[in-house]
């Protein structure tokens, strides 16, 4: 029976999402993420400058979150602690745990939530290579900034390099503050939880985690204000840029569809065709139907000399009368 769908019902995507194929593709975009992060150093004293272009810009703009948050997160170790950890370790529990979920609940907008995440990220890592910054936890100690990291790091695994476990700090860039990606991920879950989460509480994380997150890279010393702000744009960005993404994935897939097929037709013309191959594929060929199967008007061939039945009522059909003894 043919397969209708119910009204109201979303249709199921063309190609269902498999998870062995959707593991590789996230690991590779996180590979080429750290790869961009380690590879887009950039010269020091450029991304200093950089840095203090973006602290001069906000002070003309009467900018000024990073300097009391920092001052609070490094006078209250109850405040700082939980900071670090949130910092530098959150982005990697609540994106992929957010992925997963889309993955197994919603799979109807999987692909194109976690095609925004990417788009997204590949466009902070053109930012990392464009515009390497140094934080402010970097600069010298005379603009007053604490790397609360480092004052903390005997309660955590990271180092006093970075928030990289400890010995790994010369492995990371830590010039990749422009854009936040952590502010950028964030906004991602939580835009994500707001629209399809469904309760109060997934509500509520909407709306706690990017802006505490905002809070935390700022309190840290890690990024600054306009670097969480560059971060939501970027994911603004590749909100927009997400549906030219998949269209040109659709297309690229059509394409190599067609040209399987293609191939495929290319190769049945080219078995001769006396072959078993061309025999198995026409049945009108020559070839001898399976056992049992009837066509219309057509005697088997098994009847001996003389004994095939000739003309008469019983032709008419298997369903008429044998004709009388």
């Amino acid at each position: 029976m043919p397969q209708t769908e119910t009204p109201g019902t979303e249709a199921a995507p063309r190609t269902r999402l498999r998870w062995w194929t959707e593991l590789p593709l996230i690991l590779l975009v996180y590979a080429c993420y750290s790869a961009g992060r380690l590879l887009a150093r950039g010269d020091v004293t450029t991304a200093v400058d950089h840095g203090l272009a973006i602290l001069r810009f906000e002070k003309a703009l009467y900018l000024n979150a990073e300097h009391p948050l920092n001052r609070l997160f490094t006078r209250e170790a109850w405040l700082g602690v939980p900071a670090d950890f949130w910092y530098a370790s959150l982005h990697y529990v609540v994106t992929p745990t957010v992925l997963v979920w889309l993955f197994r609940s919603r799979a109807e907008i999987y692909r194109a939530a976690r095609t925004w995440l990417m788009t997204s990220t590949f466009i902070g890592l053109i930012g990392f290579t464009l515009l390497p910054t140094c934080p402010p936890r970097l600069l010298a100690e005379s603009h007053g900034f604490v790397d609360t990291m480092a004052q903390y790091s005997s309660y955590g695994w990271w180092g006093g390099e970075a928030s990289a476990p400890r010995g790994m700090g010369g492995m990371t860039n830590q010039y990749a503050a422009m854009p936040s990606l952590h502010v950028g991920w964030a906004l991602w879950c939580g835009v994500i939880l707001w629209r399809h989460g469904g309760t109060r509480l997934a509500k509520t994380a909407a709306v706690v985690y990017p802006l505490v997150t905002t809070i935390v890279v700022m309190g840290t010393a890690n990024h600054y204000f306009l670097d969480a702000a560059a971060g939501a744009a970027v994911m603004g960005a590749g909100l927009l840029l997400a549906p030219l993404v998949m269209r040109a994935a659709d297309r690229i897939r059509t394409a190599f569809a067609a040209r399987s097929t293609t191939l495929g037709a290319v190769a049945v013309r080219s078995v001769p065709a006396d072959s078993p191959a061309a025999c198995a594929s026409i049945v009108s060929g020559g070839c001898q139907t399976s056992t049992g199967e009837r066509i219309p008007r057509q005697r088997d061939s098994g009847f001996g000399s003389g004994t095939e039945p000739g003309a008469s009522p019983s032709d008419a059909g298997d369903g008429a009368p044998a004709a009388a003894r």
